[in-house]
């Protein structure tokens, strides 16, 4: 009788929404095995099979939530090496195991040790050695394969990362500028995974730019999800700070910090997370344009930034850094409403994008440098009669 009223008066279960049913995952641990060699036979100088290994191969379309799913609570196993007979004096070696996955994993031992990365389209790399076969070095006998645990950490490949703090408008700002489609609400932490757009150019060139959840102060030492979102700003090539022009607060608990503020604190953040961060090339956009007073604030801003020496003796010291980035551009912009902001920040962002490849393309030789290297080879072989 209970349980047919139970069932009777039972509440309706709803469905997560969407979004939070669409799982990105951006870790995985994993139980791996190389194959054992097969044994080697004595009489007839036999050699045991080598057993397989087990690689990780880059996709394009792999993703590591189906890596999970297929393998949650499993040994990813190679093939053992044949052992040496009469009929087959040198046995075959074991089968391979290869595992796709996305481009921009990184792979780490369980004591930390890097095994390697995957940055490019079927690039490989070993997560498991299989073992030698049984030869007359090792008195026949085939070697057990390695095992160990691995992890697979993925950080996002892109041109360029936004960073912001939560309500800055990176959302807003990778809809209006690339076909991406994120979240977008008037509240803070309304991005709760990394999104990645591809920004669109009429002469068909395109720029991939990742939205990285909204950062909170005490990032760098992995408050709310600091480290989780902060390694995929490593593998981007240019910065793209996005700021509301009025500041940010976080809560009624936290102090209000102006735009200034707001620039130095996520200076400060990257910089005590990896100073390295800081060697990027970096553009400044400061968000909501559209609202009144806001373009005083700006040129505020650019005369605060222009002369930071001076500034930072003003600045609190809890959001001090100690090396300043140095922005190529400070743009206004509004995500929502202006098209013709928008426009102009795709265009800055090409032509510094365009800079950077140039500086760190090693087959540009600088003129002068070029001249002498000719000089001199034209001097070592003589003059040529022609």
């Amino acid at each position: 009788m209970v349980f047919i009223l139970r069932t009777l008066f039972a509440k309706e279960l709803k469905k997560p929404r969407n979004y939070l049913r669409s799982k990105f995952i951006d870790s995985v641990r994993l139980h791996v095995k190389g194959g054992s060699g097969g044994t080697g036979l004595p009489k007839y100088g036999g050699l045991g099979g080598q057993g397989g290994c087990v690689y990780c191969v880059g996709k394009e379309n792999a993703n590591l939530l189906s890596i999970t799913n297929k393998y949650r609570g499993k040994t990813l196993a190679a093939g053992h090496g044949e052992d040496s007979r009469k009929t087959k004096i040198n046995g075959s070696p074991g089968t391979d195991l290869k595992l796709e996955v996305p481009l921009g994993v990184t792979v780490y031992r369980e004591d930390g040790t890097v095994l390697g990365s995957i940055d490019n389209e079927d690039q490989t790399v070993i997560l498991a050695r299989g073992g030698p076969g049984g030869t007359k070095e090792n008195n026949f006998l085939g070697h057990y394969g390695q095992i160990h645990h691995v992890r697979l950490d993925l950080k996002l490949i892109a041109d360029i990362g936004l960073v912001g703090f939560p309500n800055a408008g990176k959302s807003s700002l990778l809809k209006a500028i690339s076909r991406a489609k994120p979240r977008i609400a008037s509240y803070p932490f309304t991005t709760i995974k990394p999104n990645k757009g591809i920004i669109h150019y009429d002469d068909l060139r395109q720029i991939s730019i990742a939205d990285l959840p909204g950062l909170i102060e005490g990032a760098h030492v992995n408050i709310g999800l600091g480290h989780k979102f902060l390694k995929h700003v490593e593998r981007t090539k240019l910065l793209l700070f996005i700021v509301d022009v009025q500041g940010f607060q976080l809560s009624p608990r936290h102090p209000k910090r102006s735009c200034l503020e707001t620039v130095l604190l996520l200076n400060k953040e990257l910089e005590l997370y990896n100073p390295d961060l800081l060697e990027k090339p970096a553009v400044l956009a400061i968000n909501k344009m559209d609202l009144e007073g806001a373009t005083n604030m700006l040129e505020e801003v650019k005369k605060s930034l222009a002369n930071i020496e001076k500034e930072i003796d003003s600045v609190p010291e809890e959001i001090k850094p100690e090396t300043i980035v140095t922005f190529e551009d400070i743009i206004g912009i509004s995500a929502l409403n202006n098209n013709d902001s928008i426009e102009n920040l795709k265009m800055v962002l090409r032509k510094r994008l365009d800079d950077f490849a140039d500086i760190n393309n090693p087959d540009i030789v600088e003129s002068r440098k070029l001249h002498k290297i000719n000089r001199a080879m034209i001097k070592e072989r003589g003059p040529q009669v022609t």
